[in-house]
C-alpha cells in the first residue's frame, strides 16, 4: 500500500485513480464500444451522486453534523421534479426545444426551491437543538427520514411513478458502434458546472473564507462581528438544495421512482463522502466518479458482485487512506 501511494503521488496523486480504473476495465472488457458506453454511464452516474453527496460532505465536514436525514431531500427533490414535469407534459412532448428546456428548468428550480425551504426548516427545528451531540443527531435525523418517507407515501402514494424526460434529452449520440445517451452527457455537464461553482465559492470568495475560518476558530470570527450561525445555516441550506437537485436528476436518469429512493441512495452517498474525505468537494467528486465507474464496470464484468462492489471499494480505500482520498485540511 505504501509503495502504491508513493507511486501515485509521484505521477499525480489520487486523481490518477479513475484513469487507472478505466485502463484496467478497458483491458478486461475488451470491446472498445462497450467500454466507452460504460465509462460515460459511470461518469454521468458519478456526477449525479456528487450532487447528492456534496451537500452532505459540506455539512458533515464543516459543521460536524451527522445528518442521516439528508437522503430525504433527495427523495423530495425527485418527486417534486417529477410532479412538475408531469404537469408540463405538453411542453415535454413539444417539438420546441425552448418549451422542453423551460419545462426542465422549472422542474429543477422547483426541486432546488423545495430543498432550500426544507433545509432551512430542518436545520432550524431539528438540527439546531442537537449541535455537538452526535448520538442525538443520528437518532433524530433517522427519525426525520422515516417521517419524510411516510409524508411522500401520503402525498404521492406507494405506486412507482414514471418520470418523463424532455424531448431534446431523449435519444443518443451515435459514433460508429458507440452509443452515448444525451441525458448522461447533460448530467455530466451539470455536475461539472456545480463542482466548479462550489470550488469557486469555497476557495475564491469572502463567504467561503469566513465559513472555513468559522470552522477553524468560531469564537475569533464571531468576535470580529460576523454571524457564524447564519453562515452555517447557509451551508446547510445549500447542501439540502444540492441534494434535491441530485434527486431530480436521478429521477430523470432511472425514469421510475419510489418513496424508498432516498433510503436506497443514502448508502451510496455516505460511501462517497467517506472515501472522498469529509468536507472536501474535490474528494467528494473523486469518490463519486470512482464509485460510478466501479458500479458500471463491475455490473458488466461480474453482475453478482455489483451490489457488494461499493462496500468492497470503501474497505480497500480506507485500508489505504483511513481519512479518505482528499480530506479537507483543517
Amino acid at each position: 500500500m505504501e509503495q502504491l501511494s508513493q507511486t501515485l503521488e509521484r505521477f499525480g496523486g489520487v486523481y490518477l485513480l479513475p484513469f487507472a480504473l478505466a485502463v484496467v476495465a478497458f483491458i478486461m472488457i475488451g470491446a472498445p464500444s462497450s467500454w466507452v458506453t460504460l465509462t460515460v454511464a459511470g461518469l454521468a452516474m458519478g456526477m449525479m451522486v456528487f450532487l447528492m453527496a456534496s451537500g452532505l460532505s459540506l455539512v458533515f465536514g464543516l459543521m460536524d453534523v451527522l445528518n442521516f436525514g439528508h437522503s430525504a431531500f433527495v427523495s423530495f427533490g425527485a418527486f417534486v421534479a417529477a410532479s412538475v414535469l408531469a404537469a408540463l407534459g405538453g411542453w415535454l412532448g413539444s417539438d420546441s426545444v425552448i418549451l422542453n428546456a423551460l419545462a426542465l428548468i422549472l422542474a429543477l428550480l422547483s426541486a432546488v426551491a423545495f430543498g432550500v425551504v426544507a433545509g432551512w426548516f430542518f436545520e432550524s427545528v431539528i438540527i439546531k437543538p442537537v449541535y455537538k451531540d452526535h448520538l442525538r443527531q443520528i437518532l433524530i435525523t433517522m427519525g426525520a427520514l422515516i417521517v419524510s418517507e411516510q409524508v411522500i407515501l401520503a402525498i404521492w402514494g406507494g405506486t412507482p411513478i414514471t418520470v418523463h424526460r424532455p424531448q431534446f434529452l431523449e435519444g443518443a449520440f451515435i459514433f460508429g458502434d458507440v452509443s452515448i445517451e444525451v441525458y448522461r452527457v447533460f448530467a455530466f455537464v451539470l455536475g461539472l458546472a456545480v463542482f466548479i461553482g462550489l470550488h469557486v465559492l469555497l476557495n475564491r470568495t469572502r463567504i467561503g473564507l469566513l465559513i472555513r475560518a468559522g470552522v477553524e476558530n468560531r469564537e475569533m470570527v464571531e468576535s470580529l462581528g460576523f454571524r457564524i450561525d447564519r453562515l452555517f445555516i447557509g451551508v446547510f441550506v445549500l447542501g439540502s438544495a444540492l441534494a434535491a437537485l441530485g434527486g431530480a436528476m436521478w429521477a430523470g436518469y432511472v425514469t421510475l421512482i419510489t418513496p424508498a429512493l432516498g433510503a436506497e441512495m443514502m448508502i451510496v452517498v455516505f460511501i462517497v463522502v467517506i472515501i472522498g474525505g469529509l468536507g472536501s468537494i474535490q474528494g467528494t467528486l473523486l469518490g463519486a466518479i470512482i464509485v460510478g465507474l466501479t458500479a458500471n464496470y463491475i455490473g458488466y464484468l461480474a453482475p453478482k458482485l455489483s451490489l457488494a462492489s461499493n462496500m468492497l471499494l470503501m474497505m480497500a480505500i480506507l485500508m489505504w487512506r483511513p481519512n479518505g482520498l482528499r480530506p479537507a485540511v483543517k
